[in-house]
């Protein structure tokens, strides 16, 4: 190609075996086909490509279906109109690969390079031919050397405003610095943020949650002033005082709560190494909670919607989940005002933001129920361990997390060893019960149902067989009911002592 040409890139690129696949099945096609975007990136630094961005001159969707049938995926057509479509791929290696083919931006490749985002977004490899060879006309390669992020163009954030949350996203996952015409371009266009769809707004904002070092992009946006548009409810915080044991003002309490609930998650997940778990805090959650690391690693990583997971939403309800303190006359510790009100601004901002119904019913639990664990005694009983579980069912997973974030993120590093080894041990008997004794202590199997006590006892349909249903259950989990006539029994004696109930 006389217009871009290809040059010997600094290090090698490393492929997966999907390209070197497409290399040989394509090599007697004639139609120019580029592998361009965030997967030549990723190929540079070496990284895992699960995710591939094609371009073609022409008729991508034709090419698209070809290669969907050539490597046995599925195909999807995602906008006719612009010749685009979509390969989904399910590999042993590489797990799910999704594959993007396009027409050209413009009417060349280099007009497509151009068109996008970032110089380090916008190399390009010519699959048909050398895909060791680097097609860089924007100089992509060395602003990846000197991790720098640079727009392509003076146009490239007016014309798409989340580009501006896409750069802090990269700025961080790739320690990388924002250059300052970039920086400046950012700034200007954060009313223009709300022009776009909720959704694209809240795949980049959830993106940015789940990076590595999410506090660090939210000072970032917060300081650009970005992230009163996409979260206005955490304009407030900023500077609002708290009373003891809070070390930190609201706001700066909050990032702590996002950066140790992070720090927790890293600790239970396979990423972890010796250094995750060297301090005193992450330590003891090693040894208090690796009997349930597998379980709550299929917690954290369970697909709630479009790809999202318990992981970012956890991250998201730390980040609403003092929201109404500034409104709040009496949020102290002992208090459930204020968290009932942060969960109901929480239930708005996920409105807002088009979260799934499930995804807002989740967060909008572990908000109002964020303090629960520390109103339960030190070691407490079967019976609160099991009205814990039955009003918060799955989600008091993710409350236990949060319990420990919340606790790290308000008194820093004036821990007190004690108090987080009760917490620790109060978490322990929680996941105990949810994952060893569900069946004893969480749910256990009804003995009796409503029809069965109307029938024996001569009560008709009403509020009453909830009451009694209710009791058994409860005696169930602390042992006291085991059988039918256990539960009889017990529904008589509750009878007998209120009167005013059967009738």
């Amino acid at each position: 190609m006389k217009e871009v040409l290809p040059k010997v890139p600094k290090r090698p690129l490393f492929w997966s075996d999907i390209v070197l696949d497409l290399c040989d099945l394509l090599a007697d096609d004639d139609i120019p086909l580029y592998i361009v975007g965030g997967a030549v990136r990723d190929a540079y630094l070496h990284h895992p490509i699960n995710d591939l961005d094609l371009t073609t001159p022409q008729d991508a969707i034709r090419l698209g279906r070809r290669i969907a049938n050539l490597l046995g995926g599925d195909f999807y057509v995602l906008d006719e109109a612009r010749d685009v479509a979509r390969i989904l791929l399910d590999t042993p290696r590489e797990g799910r690969v999704v594959i993007d083919i396009a027409r050209f931006r413009g009417d060349s490749l280099l007009a497509d390079l151009k068109d996008r985002d970032f110089t380090i977004n916008a190399m390009a490899v010519d699959l048909k031919a050398d895909v060791s060879l680097l097609l860089d006309p924007l100089n992509g390669e060395s602003d990846l050397i000197k991790r720098i992020v640079r727009r392509c163009s003076d146009r490239s954030i007016a014309d798409d405003p989340v580009r501006a949350l896409r750069a802090i996203r990269q700025s961080v996952q790739f320690t990388c610095r924002i250059e300052p015409a970039t920086m400046k371009d950012m700034q200007e266009i954060n009313d223009a943020l709300l022009s776009t769809s909720p959704e694209r707004l809240r795949d980049e904002f959830f993106k940015i949650l789940k990076l590595s070092k999410p506090v660090m992009a939210l000072r970032v946006a917060d300081k650009l002033g970005l992230l009163e548009k996409l979260v206005p409810e955490v304009v407030p915080l900023h500077g609002l005082e708290q009373a003891p044991p809070h070390i930190y003002d609201c706001w700066q309490h909050t990032l702590l709560v996002i950066e140790k609930l992070s720090a927790i998650q890293l600790t239970i997940s396979p990423r972890r190494t010796d250094e995750t778990a060297a301090t005193f805090d992450m330590g003891m959650i090693v040894m208090a909670l690796d009997r349930y690391r597998k379980q709550l690693q299929s917690h954290l990583s369970t697909e709630l919607s479009d790809g999202r997971t318990y992981e970012s939403l956890l991250l998201f309800t730390a980040l609403m989940h003092d929201v109404s303190k500034p409104t709040i006359a009496d949020s102290t510790p002992q208090s459930d005002d204020y968290a009932i009100a942060s969960a109901n601004l929480a239930s708005r901002r996920t409105d807002a933001l088009h979260l799934s119904n499930f995804e807002k019913q989740r967060a909008v639990s572990i908000i109002r129920n964020h303090k629960w664990i520390q109103g339960l005694d030190d070691k407490p009983d079967k019976l609160s361990i099991h009205r814990f579980w039955h009003q918060l069912g799955e989600a008091g997973i993710s409350v236990c997390l949060f319990s420990l974030a919340d606790y790290l993120g308000t008194v820093g590093i004036r821990i007190d060893q004690d108090v987080w080894i009760k917490l620790l041990e109060k978490v322990r008997l929680l996941l105990d019960a949810y994952y060893v004794h569900y069946d004893e202590i969480v749910a256990p199997s009804p003995v009796i149902d409503g029809n069965d006590l109307m029938q024996a006892l001569d009560l008709s349909p009403g509020k009453v067989i909830g009451t009694l249903l209710d009791a058994i259950r409860e005696a169930q989990a602390v042992g006291d009911v085991l059988s039918q006539a256990d539960a009889l029994t017990l529904a008589k004696h509750i009878l007998a002592e209120e009167k005013d109930l059967k009738a």
